[in-house]
């Protein structure tokens, strides 16, 4: 049998594969969604799977002479409820996230396997660059962000999950919501020049963190303007 992968999807294979198309020697009980992940995509990226044209679950069984054609999820994937948790590698998104208002969950010592039981427990979608952490079979929820730069990462989970955007609303440090605060309340908190050039302040209702639009203002105001846009 033939595996037809997409262009999305050959980045997955070995470099020796990625024209995209892998022949295959089904033993007869191993599942469709078995023999992709074992050329190394993880079903997080599948879209449809069509054996000989016909749309087939991941649990089918292909047999000898099919020729399977493999497509990237659709974009945007819509995920209810709208929450995401990030591995240890990826803390600069977990704070552009936050920063959009995204409820984003990130602990920098968390390992694998407690990344899935967090994740399955709370409902979130597992992003990460770990292409074997996707392929874990208890994870309910993941996907692979693509891109080195944590914009670009940014960028890529904006147009795959498309959430809704709340910018200025988390607190970037712990996910917490954040609640306009009287300068009096958190005076203490403040060094002399903040206190003397700013007014205008919020405070994180987990933290406790005092936020104001200081000299970094304009730099995540960038982040803000080119996400919404």
């Amino acid at each position: 049998m033939l595996l037809r992968f997409a262009d999305d999807l050959r980045m997955f294979l070995p470099p020796a594969r990625r024209s995209g198309t892998v022949p295959i020697d089904p033993d007869g009980t191993s599942s469709l969604g078995h023999l992709v992940e074992s050329v190394g995509v993880p079903l997080t990226e599948v879209g449809d799977m069509l054996v000989n044209g016909t749309r087939r679950p991941p649990s089918y069984r292909p047999g000898p002479g099919d020729t399977v054609d493999v497509t990237p999820v659709r974009r945007p994937q819509r995920v209810e409820p709208s929450r995401f948790l990030l591995d240890v590698h990826l803390g600069a998104l977990a704070r552009r996230l936050r920063l959009l208002g995204v409820d984003t969950a990130y602990d920098n010592d968390r390992d694998d396997d407690e990344l899935i039981v967090q994740a399955n427990a709370e409902q979130r979608v597992l992003l990460t660059r770990d292409r074997g952490l996707l392929r874990r079979r208890t994870l309910k929820a993941g996907a692979f962000v693509r891109g080195q730069r944590p914009d670009d990462q940014l960028a890529d989970v904006l147009d795959r999950f498309a959430p809704p955007l709340a910018p200025w609303t988390r607190c970037t440090a712990c996910n917490g919501l954040l609640e306009p605060v009287a300068k009096r309340e958190i005076e203490h908190l403040l060094k002399e020049g903040t206190r003397r050039s700013y007014d205008t302040f919020a405070r994180c209702s987990s933290c406790g963190r005092a936020y104001w639009r200081g000299a970094h203002g304009d730099r995540l105001q960038d982040i803000v303007r080119r996400a919404t846009g």
